[in-house]
C-alpha cells in the first residue's frame, strides 16, 4: 500500500485543533503513518502544538484555532505530509521494548481455550503464538494509558463475544479482531481474557504516569499462576515484573 492509497486528510476539530487521519479503517500501515507523522511533527518543536496524541489511523494537535488560523495550521501540516511517503517512515526514536510476564489460561484467565477454537488452534499453539509476538502499542484509550496491542496473525481475527464478561481485573489480557487490549482497570468486556498480568498501565503517583506510549512494543513472558502471586505480591511500583529496554 501507497501513501497515495491513504489519500491522508486534514480537518479541523472545532477550534481545539485539528486531525490527520491516514486511513478509514484499522491497518498496520495506516497505524505506523499515524504514529511516524504525529512523531515529526512532534520533533519539529512547532510553537502552536499545544499537545498531540495518535489513534488507530489519526495524528491529533491540539492548536488554538481562534488564534491560528486553520488554513494556515491546513497548508503546513500538508507540506510535511508530502515531504515522504508516511506508510513507510521509521517509527519516532525512543520507543521501548517492553517483556512483561503473564499468566495464560487457568483460573487467572479462563477463556484461552475458547479464544484459541476460535483461532483454530489448540491451547499450546495459542500460547505460543501469543508470547512469542512482538506487538506494537498501537493506542492508547477507552481507560487512562490502556493500550491496544497489534497486530496478531490472521487466525487470531477472531469475533468479540456477543455477550459481555461482567468484570475482567487490571492487567488482564483480552482478545479479539487480531489485537491484544491490556486492561488499566476492572472493567466488562466482549473481549475474551486470554491472560493475566501484574503490569499497571496507569500509574497516578509517578513521575510517568503513562509507560506505554504509541510506537512501544510488548511481548509477554509466560509464567505460572504461582509466579504472577508473587510478583503481585511485591509490585509497589506497578511494573509487575516487566522489563523495559530501549529500541536501538
Amino acid at each position: 500500500m501507497t501513501q497515495t492509497d491513504f489519500a491522508p486528510k486534514i480537518r479541523s476539530v472545532g477550534l481545539n485543533g485539528v486531525l490527520v487521519t491516514f486511513g478509514d479503517k484499522a491497518t498496520d500501515t495506516a497505524n505506523r503513518a499515524a504514529i511516524a507523522f504525529r512523531g515529526a511533527v512532534d520533533a519539529a518543536g512547532w510553537a502552536e502544538v499545544q499537545e498531540s496524541s495518535s489513534t488507530l489511523v489519526s495524528a491529533f494537535f491540539r492548536i488554538d484555532l481562534a488564534t491560528h488560523g486553520f488554513d494556515t495550521i491546513r497548508d503546513r501540516l500538508a507540506e510535511v505530509l508530502s515531504a515522504q511517503d508516511w506508510t513507510t517512515a521509521q517509527l519516532p526514536e525512543g520507543r521501548a521494548l517492553w517483556t512483561i510476564p503473564a499468566a495464560f489460561g487457568g483460573a487467572r484467565a479462563p477463556q484461552l481455550g475458547e479464544a484459541a477454537e476460535a483461532a483454530g488452534m489448540d491451547e499450546a499453539l495459542a500460547l505460543a503464538d501469543l508470547t512469542s509476538a512482538r506487538l506494537r502499542v498501537l493506542t492508547l484509550g477507552f481507560a487512562p494509558g490502556q493500550p491496544y496491542l497489534g497486530t496478531l496473525g490472521q487466525a487470531w481475527d477472531i469475533p468479540r463475544q456477543v455477550g459481555l464478561t461482567p468484570n475482567v481485573p487490571a492487567g488482564a489480557l483480552v482478545a479479539a479482531v487480531r489485537q491484544v487490549c491490556l486492561f488499566a482497570k476492572d472493567t466488562p468486556t466482549g473481549w475474551r481474557h486470554v491472560g493475566q498480568s501484574a503490569f499497571a498501565c496507569f500509574r497516578p503517583n509517578s513521575t510517568t504516569p503513562f509507560p506505554l506510549a504509541p510506537g512501544d512494543e510488548v511481548q509477554f513472558a509466560p509464567v505460572s499462576e504461582a509466579e504472577l502471586a508473587r510478583i503481585e505480591a511485591n509490585n509497589s511500583d506497578g511494573s509487575g515484573g516487566a522489563d523495559r529496554v530501549l529500541i536501538t
